[in-house]
Order: structure tokens, then C-alpha cells, then sequence
């Protein structure tokens, strides 16, 4: 327990699955933690059930809207009142973006964009400032493994995944070249059990046992993963444990890329 005593977390698209999980792990692990979403309700449901286990003032929430400037600007300005600063940043929101190369629209692509990539080169950017003051610092980018490997049924989500990827060793070569204790590591899990995968098997008419079947049969561990193995690559991530990782890519992806 407390591997991240001390720590103060920004962590986004937290109303559910991989964000409701890294935050809960994080402030069970020490750290006091701020809960972002589009959906504000869900994220303080969230805060309210770490308080509620942790005690109150371990989480707060706020709505957040990761594609706005103003709305970064707000998170951060909140960080700074509710928790005191900030040493860890968890850029977790993200979208599918639907289409192969000849059906996914220019719209779809700009809307992925926006959610799996302008908000993380946004984040990074306006939380700077409080991390050079709460130092060491992290800034975790969630990517996916279908940023380093391709299918031919995803462009725009193959594309937005690798930006994040590339993205994060830019930024910890600026905060190295410049004498910073902050790293900025990616993230690259495979399928995981998140409502994603009820809306997707409920889109397709597809019993969701089915569907996990047919994406565990993909991945040489043979299941899926769950929300709270990727988490814990978060937390060490977030730890002082991973103080000399940066400009790295932590893939938590069963085994897929090994083949």
C-alpha cells in the first residue's frame, strides 16, 4: 500500500472502464485524485465511491470536455485549488473511430482526432506548469496496441493511436532536455472488458459472450484483458518505481505484438 503516498492525479475520461479504474486504484495506492468526463455525472459517481471508501477529500470530479482549451484550462485551475498541484497526469479519454479507409468520413476522422489526440498534445501541455512545481512528475498517455500494429479496418483509429504514441517520447525528450524529473510514458493496451465492448456487442446484435470469445481468440493469452491490469501498469507508471522510464511504450497487450 501508498506505492503513490503524496501523488496528486489528473485523471481523464474517468466516469467508467479504464479511468474509473486507474483512479481507483491511484487513490487507494495514496494518491489524491481528480476524476474528469464529457460525463460529469458519471465521474463524480465515481469521486463519491472513492470518498466513500477512502474518505472524503481523497477524489474530486468535474466535467471536462478533453477537446477544449477553456475546459483544460478549468481541470487545471481545479487541480491546483482541490488537490494542491499536480505530479501525475493520466491522458485517458479516447474514442473508436469507425470506418475502413474508404467508408470512414472526414468528419469521424477529425472527431478522433480531436478526442485521442488534440486532448492529450492540450493536456501535456497546459499541466506543465504544475508539474515543473510538484516534481517528480508523470504523465501517462493511454495509446492502444493498435497504435504500433495495424489493421486494415481502422485507419483513423490506427493513425490517432500511433499520434499518441509518437507524441509522448516528444515530450519526455523536451522535459529531459531541459532537467525536469517529469516522464511521459504510453500506454498500449489490447482488448479490454469495458462498456466499450457492450456497445459494441450491442451495436453488432451480438451476445457479449460471443464477442469476447471471437477477441480472446486474437490474443495468444487466450482472454481479454480486465480494467484493473492495466491500472496497475498506470500505477507504476505514476510511482517513483518508474522514475528512470521515459519516452517508453508499455504494452499490455496479452501477447499480440509478440507474434
Amino acid at each position: 500500500m501508498g506505492r503513490v503516498a503524496g501523488k496528486l492525479a489528473l485523471v481523464t475520461g474517468a466516469a467508467q472502464g479504464l479511468g474509473a479504474a486507474h483512479s481507483a486504484l491511484l487513490a487507494r495506492e495514496g494518491a489524491k485524485v481528480l476524476l474528469t468526463d464529457i460525463n460529469g455525472e458519471g465521474a463524480a459517481a465515481q469521486a463519491e465511491a472513492i470518498n466513500a471508501e477512502l474518505g472524503a477529500g481523497t477524489a474530486f470530479a468535474m466535467r471536462h470536455d478533453v477537446t477544449s482549451e477553456a475546459d483544460w484550462d478549468a481541470a487545471i485551475a481545479m487541480a491546483a485549488d482541490k488537490l494542491g498541484g499536480l505530479s501525475v497526469l493520466v491522458n485517458n479519454a479516447g474514442v473508436g473511430v469507425r470506418g475502413d479507409i474508404e467508408t470512414c468520413t472526414l468528419e469521424e476522422w477529425h472527431r478522433g482526432f480531436a478526442i485521442n489526440v488534440d486532448s492529450v498534445f492540450l493536456g501535456c501541455q497546459k499541466a506543465l506548469p504544475l508539474l515543473k512545481d510538484n516534481q517528480p512528475g508523470s504523465i501517462i498517455n493511454i495509446s492502444s496496441i493498435a497504435g504500433l500494429i495495424a489493421s486494415h479496418t481502422m485507419p483513423g483509429y490506427n493513425a490517432s493511436k500511433a499520434a499518441v504514441w509518437m507524441l509522448t517520447k516528444s515530450v519526455a525528450l523536451y522535459c529531459a532536455k531541459r532537467g525536469w524529473d517529469i516522464r511521459c510514458n504510453s500506454v498500449h493496451p489490447t482488448f479490454v472488458d469495458t462498456p466499450i465492448l457492450d456497445g459494441i456487442s450491442k451495436n453488432a446484435g451480438i451476445e457479449k459472450d460471443v464477442v469476447m470469445g471471437k477477441l480472446a481468440r486474437q490474443i495468444p493469452l487466450g482472454r481479454v484483458g480486465e480494467p484493473n491490469e492495466i491500472a496497475n501498469g498506470v500505477l507504476y507508471l505514476a510511482s517513483d518505481e518508474s522514475r528512470f522510464m521515459t519516452g517508453a511504450e508499455l504494452k499490455l497487450d496479452g501477447g499480440i505484438s509478440a507474434m
